[in-house]
């Protein structure tokens, strides 16, 4: 479990309760995804490198770090993890935005793509993967294969709830890529559904069923 992050930030805990209550509205549960998005952004980019720059100030020259290299790319999974994304360029407007179309198959509970769009430059890149369920970890670890198939190698996983089963599976697929993670809840149902959890993301984001 050394490549999973649980944060546990009182910020990110309470937010994260109002949004496991079946009472909390479609536009306040949107908002509050929104607002841990920003706040787990802050945690997976905490060692991101810099560089000494020049700087003029009003008083005089100094030298301050700035971020280096290529910029981030944010890779949410559609359609649940898009409600990470906005809180996420609020801190890093500058990123590049990949898109993964997947859907869970009922049946196999398998993830079946229906579309990938990144950037040319992409294995170039850091790329944060994020999705709001780390359920059966079939979609997350489909999303992650499709872009190391585009050459990424340095790619980190945020979500806000994970399974234990889920980690595992994740995990024995793929060892080298972290996750960051609010919470990590009890099991999986029959269904595939992590419980407690907070029902489906997606579902409570757009008011659909």
């Amino acid at each position: 479990m050394s490549q999973v992050h649980v944060v546990s930030h009182p910020l990110v805990q309470h937010k994260l309760t109002l949004m496991r209550d079946v009472a909390t509205s479609t536009k306040a549960f949107r908002q509050l995804l929104n607002e841990i998005g920003m706040l787990l952004c802050y945690e997976v980019t905490r060692d991101l490198p810099t560089e000494m720059v020049e700087v003029q100030t009003p008083l005089g020259p100094t030298r301050q770090p700035q971020l280096s290299g290529k910029k981030l790319v944010f890779a949410p999974i559609l359609r649940a993890g898009v409600g990470f994304l906005d809180g996420m360029l609020d801190l890093v407007p500058s990123a590049r935005v990949a898109h993964i179309g997947l859907y869970r198959d009922p049946k196999t509970l398998q993830a079946v793509e229906y579309y990938f769009k990144a950037p040319a430059d992409v294995a170039e890149r850091l790329v944060i993967v994020m999705d709001p369920m780390l359920a059966t970890a079939n979609s997350a670890i489909a999303a992650i294969e499709r872009l190391q198939e585009r050459g990424v190698k340095d790619i980190r996983f945020v979500c806000l709830l994970a399974a234990p089963e889920g980690l595992a599976k994740f995990q024995s697929a793929l060892p080298d890529v972290p996750i960051w993670t609010a919470a990590i809840d009890e099991c999986l149902n029959d269904h595939g559904y992590i419980v407690p959890g907070l029902g489906d993301a997606g579902d409570r984001m757009y008011g659909t069923r």
